[in-house]
């Protein structure tokens, strides 16, 4: 038996095809779909508490009985910089201005990352959920393990063969391999690290090639093609996040949906300019202003809760020129349909 058959079978899979879990964008109805459909659905857990997360899994079990993903943000803590954070807010001041709000006097750290929320960790360990996955970084060796202990198979990003070593060595499952052509926050361990930004494909060769682990290939895959190109490079499955967004179960919004389905989606940048870790979204006018001052972002999620403001405020008065919109660079070819059908046309197109 191969290690595709392996890992699909392990978690009860019918297709190679992973929903990617997008923080904000992912819902149960989407996640329970594509488990429905064979596949494996996700839900981004990240950017909320414990509560919201516990409440999230309950939906989406109430949805299916099939295997779905959570997944959680290992980000080491924003390191303050009180003369950082205040540049980056007076960078910002003429957007504030421009739609009648005043920057925050502070910044917040709006997202708490799993290593330092025990109630997230002991609330999976009580859903015990098929699968947890992280971003930016692992968990503590002593969580890794209890994880295991309580029967929940772990996925990890990793950007480069360097972190994929350490996601081995942590005693992981299996690795995503997140090449530069993904959406969303670059999964990198330590942002301020050199950056090879290899691809896709690279980085699944090499991946598969030094490690033992099965690999899943996460990065500008948008149809059956791509993801049968992804198998033949060695990878067990593929994880395409935004060949979802425009399926009616995600929770973009429709400014989100019209901006990728227009001409904007095929102009893309990896900035760090929206949340203060390099993410790849339709370029917008927060990027293109915060990258081109040549003033350093506050660090992550401090400059997050900066755009998000920003964003709010904007989208009071119907504006959406600050708003995230994360999409990877296969953006131009996302599709509008249901999450089941969706997952039903990348099965087909992957045996054409």
């Amino acid at each position: 038996m191969d290690q595709s058959r392996q890992f699909l079978d392990r978690l009860g899979m019918r297709h190679p095809i992973i929903q990617a879990p997008m923080a904000g964008v992912s819902t149960p109805r989407l996640a329970a779909a594509v488990s429905e459909a064979g596949g494996l659905g996700s839900l981004g857990l990240g950017a909320g508490d414990a509560a919201q997360s516990r409440r999230l899994i309950e939906e989406t079990r109430a949805l299916t009985g099939r295997a779905f993903n959570v997944n959680f943000f290992c980000h080491a803590p924003a390191a303050r910089d009180a003369a950082t954070e205040a540049a980056w807010l007076a960078h910002l001041a003429p957007l504030f201005k421009e739609v009648g709000a005043t920057p925050p006097a502070a910044l917040d750290e709006i997202y708490r990352s799993f290593n330092d929320d025990d109630a997230s960790f002991e609330m999976l360990l009580a859903l015990r959920p098929a699968v947890a996955s992280f971003h930016f970084g692992l968990p503590t060796p002593e969580r890794i393990a209890a994880l295991r202990q309580a029967g929940i198979y772990t996925m990890a990003s990793a950007t480069s063969p360097r972190e994929a070593a350490l996601v081995e060595a942590a005693g992981i499952d299996a690795i995503v391999a997140q090449g530069i052509e993904a959406g969303g926050h670059r999964g990198m361990f330590d942002p301020d690290a050199p950056d090879e930004r290899l691809s896709t494909a690279v980085l699944v060769r090499m991946l598969v090639k030094r490690t033992r682990l099965p690999v899943v290939a996460a990065g500008g895959i948008m149809d059956g093609q791509g993801i049968k190109a992804a198998l033949d490079l060695g990878a067990v499955a593929a994880q395409l996040g935004t060949a979802f967004i425009l399926c009616p179960e995600s929770a973009a919004n429709a400014a989100y949906r019209d901006n990728l389905k227009s001409a904007c989606a095929a102009t893309t940048r990896l900035s760090a300019s929206l949340s203060g870790r390099p993410a790849r979204g339709i370029v917008n006018r927060l990027i293109v202003h915060g990258d081109g001052g040549g003033v350093r972002p506050a660090a992550y999620p401090l400059a997050y809760d900066a755009a998000k403001r920003l964003h709010a405020a904007a989208a009071a008065l119907d504006k959406h020129v600050f708003a995230a919109h994360w999409a990877g660079q296969g953006a131009p070819l996302a599709r509008e349909a249901g999450a089941a059908d969706l997952v039903r046309m990348l099965e087909r197109e992957m045996q054409e």
